[in-house]
């Protein structure tokens, strides 16, 4: 029922000119979808961004091919609205609708309308844009111009109706990856390592290798989780130290700190103090103390919001991690499993053969969980700020107090990129997950 009011609602939204596309301009982008800003004055979209999907530049692009494998189909059985979608964008909705939203809250998951895009609107966009965009990303996708519709959803680095006059609002865009360490009894003893250091670690030394960063961060997600302010702090510490593509700083809707959608050189933002200025509005404290109050205020809204606590709770989902996900997966492919064939006889144990044999709908669940749990570990969460004014009028915001600075601040907390991930990629999450393994083991 309510994919059907979605739909008699996105029929009343259509975006189909150039005229209409020049409103729209570039703020980000991530493997999948471009995300653009409004700048016009319809109050249909004042405040909104429209999430557009790409196309990898090498692929052919065509409307008839299946939204869903049968696999797929097998595998979501239990969500009638995703099985039942006739396109991505329908079923990358239904599935924020129907699986992300129950398990993170209503509060903190915004599932967005879709509007109606014409080919025309498309590629006026791409024109636009183009500019603008990570040369590394136009060389690998463009915008998927057969799609027939986007995802509207709220501007979640600004409050609704804009910013007033002196009253700002700061966001921070943080990827908190996953918080907690495998203790599969499926995991090889060759890759121990993985059960006491963080997998954000170990990727960080690949992704060094590969010259994919050009330093090793400090971040520990072990430490954002954790639900103590001195370690949560040092993590948001961390974060802004090495930013990479998993801190970004928003003024008024604006990115004034962190990447454009990642890549070693494609770091763009202000020095401390130019920072420090920035920050002038927002944190009422002198020269210097603005970004650590602002760094404090990161933190002490995480632990007072709770709002990693149910993200936690939906990377747990992974229970008996890849090296075990990967053999239920074969089971759904009704194949040999490659991976027992790359076995030696005597890793082949009775913990692998067991996988084999259990029932078909035990292995849909445990692969369905893992990919719920790899969108949880691989989405971002927004949280924007708004200073209040003293005895101004009660808030429907959750609010926040700076000690340090004596001031009170609205917030909300959102997350984003909640993408559903696909099942073909399961022998890529395992072969990345090994290499990862393998790579950091030896360099120890």
């Amino acid at each position: 029922m309510a994919m059907e009011i979605m739909e008699e609602e996105m029929k009343k939204m259509v975006l189909e000119d150039k005229d209409e596309a020049a409103e729209w301009v570039y703020k980000g982008e991530g493997a999948a979808n471009l995300v653009l800003s409004y700048i016009g004055s319809s109050p249909s979209f004042v405040g909104k961004v429209l999430r557009i999907q790409k196309a990898p530049k090498n692929s052919i692009q065509s409307t008839t091919s299946s939204v869903l494998t049968d696999n797929e189909i097998l595998l979501w059985k239990d969500f009638k609205d995703i099985v039942s979608s006739h396109s991505k964008e329908v079923v990358e909705q239904s599935y924020v609708l129907n699986v992300m939203l129950p398990l993170l809250g209503s509060e903190h998951v915004d599932v967005g309308k879709r509007v109606l895009v014409s080919s025309k609107f498309l590629e006026a966009i791409e024109d636009n844009i183009n500019c603008q965009r990570p040369a590394w990303r136009v060389n690998a996708a463009k915008i998927n111009t057969i799609c027939d519709s986007a995802l509207l959803i709220s501007d979640h680095s600004v409050f609704p109706h804009g910013t007033r006059k002196g009253n700002p609002c700061i966001s921070v865009e943080i990827k908190p990856k996953c918080g907690f360490l495998p203790s599969s009894k499926f995991i090889r003893e060759q890759n121990s390592i993985k059960k006491s250091v963080t997998r954000f670690r170990m990727h960080q030394l690949l992704k060094l290798h590969q010259g994919e960063i050009s330093q090793i961060s400090e971040y520990s997600p072990l430490d954002l989780y954790s639900g103590c302010i001195e370690r949560i702090h040092a993590a948001v510490k961390a974060l802004f130290t090495t930013p990479q593509n998993n801190f970004r700083i928003f003024l008024n809707g604006s990115l004034i700190f962190g990447g454009l959608g990642g890549g070693m050189n494609n770091t763009n933002f202000v020095d401390g103090d130019a920072l420090e200025n920035l920050l002038e509005g927002v944190i009422k404290a002198d020269h210097g103390v603005r970004l650590p109050s602002f760094l404090k205020l990161i933190a002490e809204t995480i632990l007072k919001s709770g709002v990693l606590d149910r993200l936690l709770e939906a990377q747990k989902l992974d229970s008996i991690d890849i090296e075990g996900a990967i053999h239920a997966y074969y089971n759904i492919l009704s194949q040999p499993c490659l991976i027992c064939k790359g076995l030696g006889d005597c890793e082949l144990s009775e913990r692998y053969l067991y996988l084999h044999s259990i029932p078909l709908e035990k292995s849909i669940k445990i692969v369905r969980d893992y990919l719920i749990a790899a969108t949880a570990k691989d989405c971002s969460l927004m949280i924007s700020f708004r200073p209040r004014e003293s005895g101004g009028p009660v808030s429907q915001y959750s609010t926040v107090d700076l000690e340090s600075t004596n001031q009170s601040f609205d917030f909300k907390a959102y997350f984003i990129d909640l993408d559903m991930k696909s099942l073909k990629k399961m022998s890529y999450y395992y072969e990345l997950d090994q290499k990862i393994a393998l790579g950091y083991s030896v360099e120890i």
